[in-house]
């Protein structure tokens, strides 16, 4: 179709006014390079350096991010360990205090059984002063019943002490043999 069009104006015929004229193509193809001169050593080289700069900011952001999360890393690996070494503290102040604990125990038990063997060794040594002077009461006494009863089966005084100390004597002997 162009080149029909080509040919009917080389023809004489009458212009086309879909085909420009020379003049227009020439001087639109200068003000064509003039723009794209200007936009080649003007526009491109400012966005290229505005992408530039952006490139390098959003780099920059991401290496310190990055740092960030790195610092954090290292900060959250710290904060770990701290709490290990803090449990293995705290579990050997538990043992500690289990094993003071049981040592204390020990010592309270040791001081409990002395002190409940000082006071049977008093309660024994009170038992034996009291069982010692019910003994010499009850000689004393059974004496004095066994001299009012010889007196009476014999008939006479046995008011003398000698003699009513061995009668007494005698009788309590008796009376120990018969008991084992």
């Amino acid at each position: 179709m162009i080149s029909r069009i080509l040919a009917a104006a080389a023809e004489g015929e009458t212009h086309n006014p879909l085909i420009p004229a020379v003049y227009d193509l020439v001087w639109s193809s200068v003000v064509f390079a003039i723009l794209l001169v200007f936009f080649w050593f003007k526009v491109l080289p400012n966005f290229k350096k505005t992408l530039d700069a952006r490139t390098e900011a959003i780099e920059g952001r991401l290496e310190a991010a990055e740092k960030a999360q790195a610092e954090a890393a290292a900060k959250t690996a710290n904060i770990e360990a701290e709490q290990s070494a803090a449990r293995a503290e705290a579990s050997q102040i538990r043992e500690e205090a289990r094993a003071e604990a049981a040592a204390i125990g020990a010592e309270i038990k040791e001081t409990a059984q002395a002190e409940a063997a000082r006071l049977l060794a008093a309660a024994k040594s009170q038992i034996e002063a009291e069982t010692q002077a019910a003994l010499v009461a009850l000689r004393a006494e059974v004496g004095s019943l066994a001299v009012d009863l010889a007196s009476s089966v014999v008939g006479e005084s046995l008011k003398n002490d000698k003699l009513a100390a061995n009668v007494v004597d005698s009788f309590l002997a008796e009376l120990e043999t018969k008991k084992k």
